[in-house]
């Protein structure tokens, strides 16, 4: 069956809703009373970019939603991204001591779209670039929010920053890749716009190696920060792959953020190939644009999935269908995908996924979506820059700290470093990075964030999370380490 649109312009709008939309001030007051804003608070530990989470939330509870957005884009110049997108049950909200007395945390990451959402709504810009210029420029590769915050942190202390993005819109995968339903590509574009405002300069549909040479970027620049992400998805390596209906989950998910969503062509029946968030994402916009069945195909059980709990839950309420210990085989059609060949699995001793012997089947489906993490770009730097080291995983080897890789002046952050983290992580990487450059053109030390709500604690009062971010299992593994050792 070929693919088409299934819904009309006010369905598809309807079913693309926001999961939870933005609180109404009386209850974002509500909300921000239940916080005990506790000192030396754990959700500070718990959130890479170190925003002092107590006292914003405090801010909305004295009524002053500006100085709460300005708490928060100080620490966070995506801030507004990240209150949608964040996986925040294994982050700040993860870590709320209400869990503990409440069994419901502080919903953080609401009222952190709350404060932004006031700003952007009003056009009251909370942050400002530096008085003084360095006269010292910073060529950005890829307009993600790695290069975005490290561009944003350099003009604020008092360096120019030049971002070069070969897509027609920056933001990356916060304007191109995100669920629709958690976040529209209007927020991730409204700060760009910000960002913008602040002095950075963003040349869109410019990609470096082939519209602008590296090499006068490393003449004309005084450093390189490395912002570009990651590539297509892997393939499945089986027959019947290039079979029309056999599309990319990004590309998909890139169709829903570019396109009129009444006209975006899905199959009734798809099949999703893996079961990490992007899967996740893929199978539960298919169903919310009309498909009559989506299925996720995943070749070990659910105890192994990379996919976060609460994305699971989502999936299911939404009627999507999983088949654990599945294998793909071959993709079957005659022109069209009119099905799939497959395989059960079981895990062997060693860990690994074996084919049970006679367990091949078909299922039919129409299309197919393809989400299984995707590639390295190291080919693609090695032949930028010939002499950058990369580890044994394809990621470039920087550190942590500073994002120094080991070619001088230049950095690197966000997904080709990390192997593909969070937009928080990206955010928090690309600001570090822009800190040691200014080490680097000054010789100044920026400390900070500075944690009000952490005075007094042990060591500085600086934001943890953004040093030394600790998710949650590792929080509880700490915890229950210490409490075996009493």
């Amino acid at each position: 069956m070929p693919l088409k649109p299934r819904l009309n312009d006010q369905a598809a709008t309807a079913g693309m809703a926001e999961i939870e939309p933005k609180y109404r001030p009386q209850e974002a007051l509500v909300e921000s009373q239940r916080c005990l804003y506790c000192f030396d608070a754990p959700c500070i530990n718990s959130c890479p970019t170190g925003i002092d989470i107590p006292a914003f939330i405090k801010r909305i509870a004295d009524g002053n939603n500006t100085g709460a957005a300005r708490t928060i884009l100080q620490a966070n110049v995506l801030g507004a991204s990240c209150a949608r997108v964040c996986p925040t049950e294994v982050l700040c909200e993860g870590a709320c001591v209400m869990l503990d007395r409440d069994n419901k945390p502080i919903k953080i990451g609401r009222l952190q779209r709350y404060a932004t959402d006031h700003v952007f709504e009003n056009g009251i810009d909370v942050l400002k670039p530096a008085s003084e210029k360095s006269g010292k420029r910073v060529a950005l590769i890829g307009a993600g929010p790695a290069s975005l915050s490290c561009a944003a942190e350099l003009v604020q202390l008092g360096h120019e920053a030049v971002v070069f993005e070969k897509k027609a819109l920056a933001g990356g995968l916060n304007t191109y890749g995100m669920a629709f339903y958690k976040m529209a590509p209007s927020v991730s574009l409204q700060e760009v716009d910000m960002i913008r405002r602040l002095g950075v300069e963003i040349r869109e549909n410019t990609e470096v190696g082939k519209d602008v040479d590296l090499d006068s970027l490393q003449s004309e620049f005084d450093a390189i920060f490395l912002g570009v992400g990651l590539g297509n998805t892997y393939p499945l390596g089986i027959p019947g792959e290039d079979i029309h209906g056999v599309v990319e989950a990004l590309d998909f998910i890139s169709d829903v953020h570019t396109e009129p969503l009444h006209e975006i062509p899905i199959g009734e029946r798809i099949a999703v190939i893996g079961c990490g968030n992007t899967a996740i994402d893929a199978v539960t916009q298919a169903l919310r644009l009309g498909a009559k069945e989506a299925t996720i195909i995943y070749r070990r059980g659910p105890d192994d999935m990379p996919a976060y709990e609460y994305e699971y839950e989502i999936a299911k309420t939404d009627g999507a269908a999983f088949m654990f210990h599945t294998l793909p085989m071959e993709i079957v059609g005659n022109g069209e995908v009119s099905g799939m060949r497959l395989a059960r699995t079981r895990i062997s001793d060693a860990g690994r996924v074996e084919i049970v012997e006679g367990s091949e089947f078909e299922a039919p489906f129409d299309m197919v979506i393809k989400a299984l993490g995707q590639q390295k770009m190291s080919d693609h730097l090695k032949s930028l820059l010939p002499g950058l080291a990369f580890n044994s995983e394809g990621a470039i080897e920087r550190d942590f700290s500073s994002g120094r890789t080991n070619l001088p002046h230049v950095f690197a952050g966000g997904d080709a470093a990390n192997r593909g983290s969070e937009a928080v992580d990206a955010v928090a990487e690309g600001k570090r990075a822009a800190r040691a450059m200014h080490v680097e053109f000054s010789g100044e030390v920026v400390e900070g964030p500075v944690q009000t709500t952490r005075l007094g604690s042990p060591g500085k009062p600086t934001g943890a999370g953004f040093e030394n971010p600790v998710r949650v299992p590792q929080l509880e593994e700490t915890y229950y380490r210490n409490r075996s050792a009493v």
